[in-house]
């Protein structure tokens, strides 16, 4: 074993009402900006959007409907398949929650002692590739040590209702109240992949001694791969605070969903969605956006009105065949569930296109705020809400997990 010693964009909606909860977010929020802001200055370059197209609202998404799958879920943040069909979702104040048949088990898989507070928590979970011959899984989370906050890596054992804590996969990962990434993820190399945030430190994000503001990458026994480019975990480095990793499924290229500045050198926006290659350097707190400025790669999207994003996934083949290889974007603040629609040119992508589903402008959409969006064995879409969080407005019987279904699959069930 080896042992290696994240940003909120203020919610505004007219004509809601926002709950005294929600004010002292706010204002907690513009407090730290402030400070953030009157910090020593670091020239941050902003550059434009690398994009050509225009987002598009589909409030209705592009024939599909949605189905409520699991409700009553308290902050869930990373929901995985079991190849014998059962689920598990992780909820921010430590619990890991087991679903069989469609049905949330009354007690918890698994319980961590975690520090719940701001985006610390449990968050990202993980499934050994080789699963149940390898029967484990995986969770990153924040806790507290001698008065340090801190982020650890585990995995649990699987026995069948519960799980039984295994062994510290990677710990110490310095963590924050805020801007703690935590999602992992196994890539089609068999590697695990691990988003840290830069927790509010941004010098942290391009210093190669730190493993905060990169993306990880490690065996599934915690153990640094010859491969990786900086005899360390680290795979790549210049992030703020990444929270979605997703394999092209033609490719296998490496997509990653980052949070933007939300107030640092007094910027706002610029959420990304990256292509992740060895070694790269991803700017942050050096440039924003993709002014072309070497050495430093540029994302393949920018958006420069606040959409932070979460989990990230891509549709592969199966019902949704009219998705198939398009990139799904959870997002948080902006309420909608985004599809990219990509076409491969060469050496590069082109974004054909980008809808944002489940909401029609600056209004609050139909779900609330979309922490993650997986695609299950069968084939169909989950997305988790995260109305909970303290950030948004909970409906009855939130959190939920919802299910996408092409629409000619359930007019057929219905006749």
């Amino acid at each position: 074993m080896i042992i290696f010693m994240t940003g909120y964009h203020l919610p505004s909606r007219p004509g809601n009402a926002i709950a005294p909860a929600r004010i002292a977010v706010i204002l907690v929020t513009i407090l730290l900006t402030l400070v953030v802001a009157a910090r020593p200055a670091v020239a941050l370059e902003v550059g434009p959007v690398p994009q050509a197209v225009q987002d598009r609202f589909l409030p209705e998404g592009d024939n599909i409907v949605v189905r409520p799958w699991i409700s009553g879920l308290e902050v869930p943040w990373s929901l995985v398949f079991l190849p014998d069909g059962r689920a598990l979702v992780s909820e921010r104040p430590g619990r890991i929650r087991l679903i069989r048949k469609g049905v949330l088990a009354p007690r918890p898989w698994a319980t961590i002692d975690v520090r719940s507070a701001g985006e610390g928590g449990l968050m990202g979970l993980a499934v050994h590739p080789a699963f149940p011959g390898e029967p484990y899984v995986y969770a990153m989370y924040t806790y507290t040590e001698k008065g340090e906050t801190m982020n650890r890596v585990v995995r649990f054992k699987d026995d069948g209702d519960t799980g039984r804590f295994d062994r510290v996969i990677l710990d110490r990962i310095p963590g924050a109240r805020n801007h703690n990434g935590g999602r992992i993820a196994f890539g089609p190399d068999g590697m695990l992949y691990i988003c840290t945030g830069e927790k509010y430190e941004r010098k942290l994000a391009q210093d190669l001694n730190s493993l905060n503001g990169k993306i990880l990458r490690v065996t599934p026994g915690g153990v640094i791969p010859p491969d990786n480019p900086f005899n360390s975990p680290v795979w790549s480095y210049g992030h703020r605070n990444p929270q979605g990793l997703a394999w092209h499924p033609v490719t296998g290229e490496l997509f990653v969903s980052e949070h933007g500045p939300s107030g640092e050198s007094l910027v706002f926006g610029n959420d990304e969605i990256n292509i992740i290659v060895r070694g790269g350097n991803y700017g942050w707190p050096v440039v924003a956006g993709a002014p072309s400025v070497k050495p430093y790669r540029d994302p393949i999207i920018v958006w420069k009105r606040a959409t932070p994003p979460g989990g990230i996934t891509f549709c592969r083949k199966g019902p949704l065949s009219h998705l198939e290889n398009d990139l799904f974007i959870a997002t948080l603040r902006s309420d909608a569930l985004i599809r990219v629609k990509l076409r491969r040119e060469r050496d590069r992508y082109a974004v054909t296109a980008i809808e944002r589903w489940f909401v029609a402008g600056d209004v609050e959409g139909r779900y609330g705020r979309i922490r993650d969006v997986v695609q299950g064995p069968d084939g169909y879409l989950y997305f988790l809400t995260s109305n909970r969080d303290g950030r948004g407005s909970p409906r009855q019987d939130d959190d939920r997990i919802y299910r996408i279904m092409p629409r000619q699959d359930v007019s057929y069930r219905n006749r």
